[in-house]
């Protein structure tokens, strides 16, 4: 596809930002925007070309739109991606992509046999500190990864919330963890709080089995994610037989402190492809950059030359089914299984 992309975003609560940035992309036109709120409506369009609609529907059937960013309501997702691909739109869907894995498939059906690209919103893929970690972990450099843990809490978000803080804001956590090792979760246990300010899980505490490969154990992953905390916390380490990485997601930065001992039967060296990864202090070099506006160029750009989507349909389903195994093993007691089909 050539020329002026034509978009629209539908939900200007967190969508605000999505309008923003795409108004200042190369090649794209903010073409549309959609919200039941006028006040929203007035601030996205205010020194903008971009027509506002108060009906999604309207905006589809009215506008001629090359792709859509849907940032509406979770429970809003599916159908009102299910609209933008019967449209033939290209289509954004903000995390959660949908509220389960099971609500999500039938959405990646549709856009497969539509033949219309489906992103879903991921956005810690696209921040500069977690690229650099899974490109230092895949290259070796913490060695065997043993150990993965998130800590993700602050107060409760000023808003009407439709899925419990496991499909929000865990959700992050999951794909961080999938995105840097590589690998998928094979069972997942977790413990809650639920109804102290939400009438469903607003605290976890869960613990994820990764796929062994070769000889090696799989990694265990832990989650502390809440709603509750009045300090706003959102890191994760990962731990090695050769060190630990340490990120902090809001500040872009990621250290490296490497192991005083090595393990028994560990090599004394390291292999050529991971030796130039070695840093004399602990903290490494991270370019900051905004990552709704990487995450928005790399959509835009797939749209434009057809090549794959960065985050799929399929990498979202996988997480959402780590997300359901949570809620179930919180609300049972049990350990559970994570879907693969």
């Amino acid at each position: 596809m050539s020329g002026e992309l034509a978009v629209g975003v539908v939900g200007l609560g967190f969508g605000a930002n999505h309008a923003r940035v795409l108004s200042g992309l190369p090649g794209v036109r903010l073409a549309a925007v959609c919200d039941k709120d006028e006040s929203r409506l007035k601030d996205a369009t205010k020194g903008r070309d971009a027509k506002p609609y108060s009906n999604f529907v309207t905006m589809l059937r009215d506008e001629k739109l090359d792709a859509i960013v849907i940032a509406a309501p979770e429970k809003l997702h599916v159908p009102f991606a299910q609209a933008a691909i019967e449209a033939g739109c290209a289509v954004l869907v903000e995390k959660p992509m949908a509220t389960t894995r099971e609500e999500g498939v039938g959405l990646v059906l549709a856009a497969a046999a539509a033949g219309v690209p489906l992103m879903a919103g991921h956005i810690e893929r696209f921040n500069p500190a977690v690229q650099e970690l899974r490109r230092r972990v895949q290259a070796g450099q913490a060695g065997q990864v043993l150990h993965l843990a998130a800590r993700r809490t602050a107060p409760m978000r000023e808003r009407a919330q439709g899925v419990n803080v496991i499909h929000d804001s865990a959700l992050h956590d999951i794909d961080a963890m999938r995105f840097v090792l590589g690998c998928e979760v094979e069972s997942a246990f977790a413990m809650a709080q639920s109804g102290v300010r939400m009438p469903f899980e607003d605290s976890i505490a869960g613990v994820l089995r990764f796929a062994a490969e070769g000889e090696d154990t799989g990694a265990v992953g832990s989650l502390e994610v809440n709603w509750l905390s009045p300090l706003r916390i959102r890191e994760l380490t990962v731990l090695g037989t050769e060190g630990i990485f340490v990120l902090d997601y809001a500040a872009q930065t990621l250290e490296f402190h490497e192991a005083s001992t090595r393990p028994a039967g560990a090599p004394r060296e390291w292999s050529t492809e991971a030796s130039h990864l070695r840093d004399a202090s602990a903290q490494i070099p991270i370019k900051r950059r905004e990552q709704l506006e990487h995450e928005l160029s790399a959509f835009v750009d797939a749209v434009r030359t057809g090549t794959p989507m960065p985050v799929t349909g399929e990498d979202a389903l996988r997480t959402l089914a780590v997300a359901d195994a949570l809620t179930e093993s919180a609300r049972t007691g049990r350990p559970m299984k994570v879907r693969s089909d």
